[in-house]
């Protein structure tokens, strides 16, 4: 085990030494910074105040820190956590093929199964680091601008509608952030997965960017709306549950579950197609 968390350092030492690594971290402050000059206008606190007001909130009460947070990362994460988990998911593996390092690796006494999963565990926490990044420091921007008060939340494509007070707000929101991070690692998977097939580090991540941004626009077309229970985007919208005033523990569960499942599967199509090539040429 030991050995196994020293490998697991170095790999992470070798991932955030890059640096585009930190090109999420980076993109999601300068959205959060042009989010919140926006919403201190006039024009856009006339906007929220309408949408408070209307559903029988107190502007003044509800306009906090926790709702401009939770605008924010709803507004950003799915477009921004595809992107950036897509490119560091798909540069893992092919990035090292293309850069002739991997096969120096593998010239040590380490078994290419064992090399994956140190690799896909520091893919998982750099998906937990970087949404929890995402919405804490949103939560932490926001009320530094905006103080303490209470949760308004408004989600139309979810049909969800809440008020919270600050205290029981500030837990629905941390709770959803974390359910955020264990959906979006089925993005991570999918993406660390084509990196371990003969392609590209480009390939890897535009394949994987592609193929979940049309899972998600399917997602929001209400034609589609009999194959939603097929797509990626629905499941790992039930993070969006936890904000609900009856939270639907069953249908959480079952999402989660189907998400496990479908990491499992990308992770072991990605050993067993990594397991398969040829790297002595």
């Amino acid at each position: 085990m030991s050995l196994f968390l020293l490998q697991l350092r170095c790999e992470l030492l070798k991932l955030f030494a890059k640096k585009r690594t930190y090109l999420g971290y980076g993109s999601f402050l300068s959205v959060e910074t042009l989010v919140l000059i926006l919403w201190q206008l006039p024009k856009g606190q006339r906007t929220m105040r309408e949408w408070i007001e209307h559903n029988g909130g107190a502007f003044d009460q509800y306009f906090s820190g926790l709702t401009l947070a939770l605008t924010m990362v709803t507004a950003t994460i799915f477009l921004l956590g595809a992107l950036f988990l897509g490119l560091v998911g798909g540069d893992l593996v092919a990035k090292e093929i293309e850069d002739g390092t991997m096969r120096m690796t593998l010239c040590r006494p380490i078994s290419r199964l064992r090399l994956l999963i140190v690799k896909y565990c520091a893919c998982v926490i750099y998906t937990f680091s970087l949404v929890l990044f995402a919405g804490f420091s949103a939560l932490a921007a926001a009320m530094i601008v905006r103080g303490s008060g209470g949760m308004f939340v408004m989600i139309p494509e979810a049909k969800l509608l809440a008020l919270y007070d600050f205290q029981p707000g500030l837990i629905r929101y941390i709770a959803a952030i974390v359910c955020l991070a264990a959906g979006m690692l089925t993005i991570s998977t999918f993406s660390f997965q084509l990196s371990c097939w003969n392609v590209k580090p480009a390939a890897a991540t535009i394949a994987a960017i592609f193929v979940f941004l049309a899972d998600w626009i399917f997602h929001l077309l209400p034609l589609f709306e009999s194959y939603h229970p097929y797509l990626m985007s629905t499941h790992i919208g039930t993070w969006l549950n936890v904000l609900r005033p009856v939270i639907p523990w069953e249908q959480i569960l079952e999402d989660y579950a189907i998400l496990f499942g479908l990491n499992a599967t990308f992770l072991t199509i990605g050993i067993v197609a990594f397991q398969a090539r040829d790297l002595k040429s």
